[in-house]
């Protein structure tokens, strides 16, 4: 295999290579935290089914991931052109399924109940989260194929994700400011403009003869194995309290309506300006026990949460800027563990489809796992939105706050023994 030649990997090539990570979080973690509040209390969906939906739907995009991942190295080995092709049919799915979300046929559908309505949400998050999935593949394959050290790797990453976080807290506050119409046609140009960056950017050279990976090429090797299930631990742990935080806001801590857009807004701006000072814990200790550092304050930090009451608003918000700022690790370090992964078992430029498909994968059940047994667990255990009786309450708080605190205890075992102490002593 021939080796490629990265580029220089300074702060302008990673901000432009990452640009398009601003739309993609339109649909990735804003559905989830927004979606599930928005269809009980405007349309009166029962959780349990709510839930159920966004479970199947993400399994459903999740299930063809790998073959995406096939399909992104075959466009790769064909050319950059045809690359350039897919991702533009991609994202102008991907924005025709984020318009027919927020904008279903209500004055139809109401005269037949929810079926109807959950069964539009359904096909309209498949249709969005297919292209999301496609394009988001193929950007993230292209990260992968320039190599680089561990601290050029993460900084690529971190720029993506910034601006990914960037995305959340816009696609967060423009529905209130400008309108579903306005949020959409946001959309549309920032994918755009996206793709039009990405697309005058360094280019990974060519490898003459690609070799094409099989789907379940990743499988075979116990790292890919463990660092996968490190991240589902932890990417479950942070996915429930995303789901969870408008009816943990509302019922428990009861903020004020003024308040309740300033929580997500500092959890993910603390997020974003953490970021510089993890890719510096990431040059003095390595990319695993920066890692590590940000679960252990996540963990810290969720556990003051837990003896939080009703009007401790200022409170919540404290603790929404210090788990922000542990989530700046879960955004840097992963994606470049990976990549590095990747390079050291000798698929860069050959096969990172495969390995990016089972990684998006993994993203998605993050998500559905947290949809699918958080919501219908808490119908089970009493709990009711603007019902907050005391049985309620506490299956809220065990949901909210426990339930992730234990298994990100057991990310960061995994953690530990499989990329700290196996490097200890290997």
């Amino acid at each position: 295999m021939r080796t490629l030649t990265s580029p220089l990997f300074s702060h302008a090539h990673s901000a432009g290579a990452g640009l398009l990570g601003l739309p993609l979080a339109f649909v990735a973690l804003p559905v989830y935290v927004h979606l599930p509040h928005w269809y009980a209390t405007q349309f009166g969906v029962p959780l349990t089914a709510l839930g159920l939906v966004l479970m199947l739907s993400r399994l459903s995009d999740a299930l063809i991931d790998p073959w995406l991942g096939q399909l992104s190295d075959r466009l790769y080995a064909r050319s950059i052109r045809a690359v350039q092709w897919a991702c533009a049919l991609a994202a102008f799915l991907m924005a025709c399924g984020f318009v027919g979300l927020f904008f279903p046929p209500i004055e139809v559908m109401e005269k037949t109940g929810h079926t109807l309505l959950l069964c539009w949400a359904a096909g309209m998050l498949t249709l969005s989260h297919w292209a999301y999935s496609a394009l988001g593949i193929m950007h993230q394959s292209w990260a992968a194929m320039l190599g680089g050290n561990p601290l050029q790797r993460s900084r690529l990453v971190a720029w993506r994700e910034g601006l990914g976080l960037l995305g959340v807290m816009l696609a967060s506050v423009m529905p209130s400011l400008i309108g579903m119409d306005g949020t959409a046609g946001f959309l549309a140009a920032a994918l755009l403009l996206g793709l039009l960056v990405w697309f005058q950017g360094v280019q990974p050279q060519p490898v003459a003869q690609k070799v094409l990976g099989a789907w379940n090429l990743p499988w075979r090797f116990p790292a890919f194995r463990q660092l996968l299930g490190v991240f589902l631990l932890n990417g479950v742990a942070s996915a429930v309290p995303a789901t969870l935080v408008m009816f943990f806001v509302q019922d428990r801590i009861q903020a004020p309506a003024a308040m309740q857009p300033w929580f997500l807004s500092v959890y993910f701006v603390a997020g974003a300006v953490s970021l510089p000072l993890w890719l510096k814990a990431i040059a003095q200790w390595g990319l695993p026990r920066a890692w590590l550092l940000g679960m252990g304050m996540s963990v810290v930090t969720f556990a003051g949460v837990s003896m939080l009451e009703a009007g401790d608003a200022f409170l919540f918000l404290l603790a929404c800027a210090l788990s922000g700022l542990a989530l700046g690790a879960d955004l840097a370090a992963p994606a470049a563990l990976l990549n590095g992964l990747i390079d050291r078992l000798g698929f860069r430029g050959q096969s990172e489809g495969v390995f990016m498909g089972w990684w998006s994968l993994a993203s998605k059940l993050n998500l559905a796992m947290a949809a699918g047994f958080a919501l219908p667990l808490l119908g089970l255990w009493g709990y009711a939105p603007g019902q907050p009786g005391a049985q309620g309450l506490q299956a809220l708080t065990m949901a909210y706050v426990v339930l992730p605190c234990a298994l990100k205890l057991c990310a960061a075992a995994g953690l530990y023994l499989f990329f700290i102490r196996q490097r200890k002593s290997s």
